[in-house]
């Protein structure tokens, strides 16, 4: 009975250990970096598609030598960024390529499905990954980014479902060179423009004052302003102890909040970043998402977490190294991405609920059957649907008759915020254009960011506002 029992014993461990590394911790197993064995695996398994909203192919797999499988990309650098590349034989996945890696080499199921499937002589396949990503849209933000001459991003979303309809970033590359020799080593190099950095995701700017959309959210929320408060706009305004000047110092005298949004004064809103505080402004800036990772499907390490940054890291608002009336109108030490900030005015259009961002609209198996549908999901509600209504009602100003008229659709109201962010050394003339916005303003259906680096003199209004205007064009000819 003791013999039986030992025997006994040593079978429930082996097949607790078999269950473990076949079931339970095989996913793990997989993703481990030393493990190569999947990556071999792998070429020799059919890599499912990744296609764009409207069903045109961004990645699809292609037969090589002895039964292995490389990966293409038909679009070039047009989704580079997005979709990422994948370059198996090297261990090498970026983007939705990494991210989808499971369901696109055919390990989205249970480890003893597959184990069925090939007692059954079923061939291994991946599964079709359909994003929410539309091609004619992103052409125009990568053309138009183009033809600024500097680096930068652009991110558009449904404000309704967080779908993502464009991520664009120049300089881009073109996955499908990836594999090559000496080319991911070229495009790393010093001097190269990194194009392999992502600036949707991954660059963190100076918002300038498109931030002020946040801090003019703050103020209406708590009920300590309306759209109709009277602040002084004079310039210049001492703030935090040291001189605050509006663009050309130019004087407002008792405004509203709603012109000062509408003409952008510095000095207005820097008094609203005092009045309401550290941690009030840290309480709204949370709730938008800052300070953490954005929850879109794409890998966390290919994303940047925006706040108030030193030294490489994040600082809490409440340090004493924040000058808060600064940051309050986007300057200070504040970072952010493109993404972050497209965020911030959906949560606006969509009436104060915030949708969590996804590139994926679906994901379909060889058989041609949807296995999974991303369904739309509020992340948070940074604030009331009453401030959402008032803040739209002054973003429409801006657009109408302030700093963002570049912007103007005929026929179709927008919302939007201008920014312009002085980079550099004193007298540089270096500034960082940057414009969010939403359309159509009554019944939004896209809330866009853009951002565009180092730019010579140029403000929101005039450089960054009519890449918004021909993406947001584009995007609003879909029903």
């Amino acid at each position: 009975m003791r013999l039986f029992g030992v025997i006994v014993l040593l079978f429930a461990l082996l097949v607790a250990w078999t269950s473990r590394w076949t079931v339970f911790d095989a996913k793990a197993l997989r993703d481990n970096a030393l493990n190569a064995r999947p990556l071999i695996a792998q070429l020799h398994v059919k890599r499912g598609a990744i296609e764009a909203a409207d069903g045109s192919v961004l990645a699809r797999s292609v037969r090589g030598p002895r039964g292995t499988y490389g990966r293409t990309y038909p679009t070039g650098s047009l989704f580079g960024h997005p979709v990422g590349y994948s370059n198996v034989s090297l261990g090498q996945l970026s983007g939705i390529e990494r991210f989808r890696n499971d369901v696109l080499s055919g390990q989205g199921g249970s480890e003893l499905g597959s184990i069925a499937d090939q007692l059954q002589g079923k061939r291994q396949a991946g599964d079709t990954v359909v994003t929410t990503l539309d091609p004619a849209a992103q052409r125009i933000a990568e053309q138009q980014l183009a033809a600024t001459g500097s680096p930068g991003a652009v991110v558009a979303l449904d404000p309704r479902s967080g779908a993502v309809e464009v991520m664009a970033s120049t300089p881009g590359y073109d996955p499908t060179a990836i594999g090559r020799p000496g080319v991911f080593r070229s495009l790393n190099a010093p001097g190269s423009g990194a194009p392999l950095l992502n600036r949707a995701t991954q660059s963190s700017y100076a918002p300038g004052s498109t931030f002020k959309v946040v801090t003019a959210a703050a103020a209406l929320d708590t009920g300590r302003y309306t759209p109709d408060s009277t602040i002084n706009g004079d310039s210049p305004k001492t703030i935090s102890g040291v001189p605050m000047r509006n663009d050309l110092n130019e004087s407002f005298g008792d405004i509203s909040l709603t012109t000062a949004m509408t003409n952008s004064v510095n000095t207005v809103f820097g008094q609203l970043g005092e009045a309401l505080g550290k941690r009030t402004m840290a309480d709204y800036m949370r709730r938008f998402g800052f300070y953490r990772r954005p929850p879109l499907d794409y890998p966390a390490d290919e994303m940047f977490a925006s706040g108030e940054r030193l030294n490489g890291g994040l600082l809490p608002v409440t340090s004493p190294q924040v000058d808060v009336g600064r940051m309050a109108i986007g300057q200070d030490k504040l970072a952010v991405t493109p993404l972050q900030m497209a965020m911030v005015v959906s949560a606006v259009a969509n009436g104060g609920r915030l949708m969590a961002p996804h590139l994926t609209d679906r994901i379909v198996d060889p058989d041609g059957r949807t296995v999974t549908r991303i369904k739309p999901s509020v992340w948070s509600t940074p604030m009331s649907p009453r401030t959402a209504a008032e803040l739209n009602q002054m973003m429409r100003k801006v657009v109408e008759s302030g700093t963002g008229t570049a912007v103007q659709l005929p026929g179709i109201q927008v919302a939007g915020k201008t920014g312009t962010a002085e980079i550099g050394r004193l007298g540089s003339n270096l500034t960082q254009p940057s414009f969010v916005a939403f359309a159509p303003a009554d019944n939004p259906r896209v809330a866009i960011a853009v951002t565009v680096e180092r730019s010579q003199g140029g403000f929101g209004g005039t450089v960054a506002a009519p890449i918004a205007r021909a993406v947001l064009q584009s995007l609003l000819q879909h029903p």
